[in-house]
Formats: C-alpha cells, sequence, structure tokens
C-alpha cells in the first residue's frame, strides 16, 4: 500500500538548466550531479567555464528566497565563514532554481574531533548576526501543523504505536513553547557533516543554506547531534555533543530537541528502510522527558 504522503520529489539538472536558460538567458552544462543531498544538486559549467552548483527548491517564492535563506548566508558569508556565494537565483514557476558557488572541498563523511572543534567554531559566528533584522523571517518549528513537505505529523501518526507516541510529545512540547523560534542569530537548520566541505581534515565550506532564517543558532547544534547519530559516529564524539546540548535551559532545547525528532522520523518513514525508523526514534526517545 503506497504512502499518502509520498517521498520529495528529486532533482531533475538537465529540465531545470534549460528552464534557466529559457528564463534567464543563460545556458549552463551539466557536468553531473552532487554526492549526497536528499533533494538533489547538480555540477554546472558557466560559458565562460567556471564551475559552480546548481539547486532547485520546489514550492517557493524567489522574494522569500532572497528575503530569507540568501539572505542569511550572505550575512554568515560576511564574517568570513566559508559559505557559497548565490551567483543566480531565478522563479521557475512554483520553485526556485539557484547557481551557487563551488567551494573547495568534499563532504566529510566522519566528523571528528578536530572537525567537531571547527564546527562549533562556526557556530558561535552565527550569534547574534540578525540583530536588526527584522526583515527576515524567524523560523518555524512546526511541532504542532505540518511543515511544507517536511515535519509531517501524518507519518509518525500512523506508522506505528511507538512513532505515535514520539508524536503526542512533539505537539504537547509544541503547545507549551509556540513558535516561531526566538532570537536573532543566523541558523543554518540543516548543519549536518555532510553539508561541511573540508580539505585536509580543515573546514573548507559550509553548504546548503536553502532553509536558513532567523532564531537561536543552537538549532544548528542539534541538528549537528542528530547528524552525527546519522554517520554512527563513536561515542566519544556523540557524548561531546550531548554535554554542550546538555547547557542548554529546557525552554531552548526542548522544542528544538521535538523539531529534530518530527523532521527526522517523518524523513525515515517516507524515506528510510524500517530499521532506520528505529534508529532514529531511539535517538528522539532518549530526551523525551
Amino acid at each position: 500500500m503506497s504512502s499518502p504522503w509520498g517521498r520529495v520529489q528529486r532533482l531533475d539538472a538537465a529540465r531545470l538548466a534549460d528552464q534557466v536558460a529559457e528564463e534567464a538567458g543563460v545556458r549552463l552544462t551539466v557536468e553531473g550531479p552532487c554526492a549526497g543531498g536528499e533533494v538533489g544538486a547538480a555540477f554546472v559549467r558557466w560559458p565562460d567555464g567556471r564551475r559552480s552548483v546548481l539547486k532547485w527548491r520546489p514550492g517557493t517564492r524567489l522574494e522569500d528566497m532572497l528575503a530569507g535563506p540568501i539572505a542569511v548566508s550572505e550575512a554568515v558569508r560576511a564574517t568570513g565563514a566559508p559559505v557559497p556565494e548565490t551567483q543566480l537565483a531565478v522563479q521557475l514557476g512554483s520553485a526556485v532554481a539557484t547557481v551557487q558557488e563551488l567551494l573547495p572541498g568534499a563532504p566529510i563523511a566522519r566528523l571528528d574531533g578536530p572537525a567537531l572543534d571547527q564546527a562549533l567554531a562556526l557556530n558561535e559566528l552565527q550569534a547574534g548576526l540578525l540583530v536588526g533584522r527584522p526583515d527576515i523571517p524567524p523560523l518555524e518549528l512546526f511541532l504542532r501543523a505540518d511543515g511544507p513537505g517536511f515535519c509531517l505529523h501524518g507519518p509518525l501518526r500512523a506508522h506505528d504505536r511507538r512513532t505515535a507516541r514520539l508524536d503526542d510529545w512533539i505537539t504537547a512540547v509544541g503547545a507549551q513553547y509556540p513558535g516561531p523560534l526566538a532570537g536573532d542569530d543566523a541558523v543554518h537548520i540543516d548543519f549536518h557533516p555532510g553539508n561541511l566541505l573540508a580539505v585536509d581534515g580543515r573546514i573548507t565550506g559550509v553548504i546548503d543554506w536553502d532553509g536558513a532564517g532567523r532564531g537561536d543558532r543552537r538549532m544548528d547544534l542539534v541538528t549537528l547531534r542528530f547528524g552525527v547519530h546519522g554517520q554512527r559516529a563513536g561515542a566519544t564524539l556523540a557524548g561531546r555533543l550531548d554535554a554542550v546540548l546538555d547547557e542548554f535551559p529546557d525552554d531552548v532545547l526542548r522544542p528544538l530537541w521535538a523539531h529534530m525528532s518530527l523532521r527526522m522520523v517523518d524523513w525515515a518513514i517516507r524515506h528510510f528502510a524500517p530499521a532506520d525508523v528505529g534508529h532514529w526514534t531511539a535517538l528522539a526517545e532518549s530526551r523525551t522527558d
């Protein structure tokens, strides 16, 4: 029996490049897909030979991308952090295509201690960057209502009793801490090892700012804790991040943990194998009161 929620549609790079050429008058040559990612990205070459990354965000308005994720990424980039420049953004029907600077390095296959130190330092740079920028929207956590294609409650309600109980906890946290996310920090929202590029152990890029917004930068550290779990990293590294999270006040950690629990368990139900659902549910339950 098929799921009523379905999977997220993946990028068709050749078709997208044709649409960009028609709309923006720029012919990009598609070289091939980028590794990783759930929606997808592709390496492309400009007519002058420069290489970049072509991305696609469905169900998005260009003005919202410019006022939100692109503005946030540019604010972080201005600190000197290794954040790619958005070189082109084009509305294509109900989606936005972006062409972003290609940074050196490869995604971190397995986070280690020195890389974690660098990631924590990068996260500190995001603090207070958006003070005086009320034009940049705050992030929603979707603890009581579905997000736009992710953070769906229905899959948890329907999957089994265990995930339904988890959704009960998530919605209860949402009732106690209604959104949106407070704060004036820049928040990446998908700050996991696969979005960190490195060369010889040095982080050279933080990519995929497509969902970025204003809020509390500690959200990215909760996301990183889930990302480490996805890599099945060792207990020492996970313990270091847990110690960081243990210092967060309850009114900060609980809604952030509930958000990532919803996000990852929903995604696992719709996109991963049944064993993966248990893997993510077990992590989510580790902090449900």
